[in-house]
């Protein structure tokens, strides 16, 4: 986001350190010596990592099923999440629209950031919540605060960590995850986890910048194709359900826990 919740996730660079990490040109890439060696000499990994020099700067040396997970950006860059332009460059009010939620739901928006998306969700579900999911504190304070300045009682933050985002087990109708996915360290363990959270009927919202989209101003490190998301989905037992395509960047990707 890169955005544009995880989310890491949700968590972004001064603005326009931010802007410039998803558009700038590649610079050139300094080697991991040292952890290719330990990859080269390690047990193969069963999980879907590896550990490689980065073939992006712009990205780590962590590896998952073949793509190259993205750096964290930092609570530095919050103002930019709360940009004036942001609804008209993303379609925010459709995305929100495309969720369904119903009046009760509890809804985890992970990689909250700065609640943009928490505090809209919150009076569609007046009788359910939503749970306010960030891995650094000084999010967790902005959404203290912002949810005082919005007079939401219905949200609530809840401190993660880069591999559990410390939801309850089978409590959650849907868990939004928005431009975050692509930058979680443990991209595994924490849709395990996510999907341990969702209720029999539960959903994931995952939205993405269009990999497949040349056209769309964010560097390739930070877009996610359709393809790429299922089969990370998959991998950790969601079934793919459908993907919006009416955003004006993004993939809206929905999986549910299999039936």
């Amino acid at each position: 986001m890169t955005i544009p919740s995880v989310f890491f996730w949700g968590s972004w660079a001064l603005s326009t350190v931010l802007f410039q990490s998803c558009t700038q040109p590649l610079s050139e890439s300094t080697a991991a010596t040292a952890a290719e060696q330990r990859r080269q000499s390690a047990v193969p990994d069963t999980t879907g990592y590896e550990i490689r020099p980065p073939a992006d700067p712009n990205g780590i040396s962590r590896y998952y099923l073949g793509r190259q997970i993205a750096h964290v950006m930092g609570h530095e860059g919050a103002d930019w999440l709360e940009r004036s332009g942001r609804q008209q460059e993303e379609g925010t009010d459709v995305l929100l629209k495309a969720l369904r939620l119903k009046p009760t739901d509890v809804v985890a928006d992970i990689g909250a950031g700065t609640g943009y998306f928490s505090f809209r969700m919150s009076p569609l579900v007046p009788q359910g919540k939503v749970l306010a999911v960030d891995i650094q504190p000084e999010m967790i304070t902005y959404l203290q605060d912002n949810k005082e300045r919005n007079n939401a009682p219905n949200v609530e933050p809840v401190l993660g960590t880069v591999q559990n985002p410390n939801l309850p087990a089978n409590s959650v109708d849907l868990a939004l995850i928005v431009d975050a996915y692509h930058e979680f360290d443990h991209p595994r363990e924490m849709m395990r986890a996510i999907k341990a959270a969702l209720k029999p009927n539960g959903r994931v919202a995952l939205a993405e910048y269009r990999a497949e989209d040349a056209k769309v101003p964010i560097k390739r490190i930070h877009k996610m194709s359709v393809e790429q998301a299922r089969k990370e989905m998959k991998a950790v037992g969601l079934e793919f359900v459908e993907s919006i395509e009416t955003l004006p960047q993004q993939h809206l990707m929905f999986f549910r826990r299999p039936k």
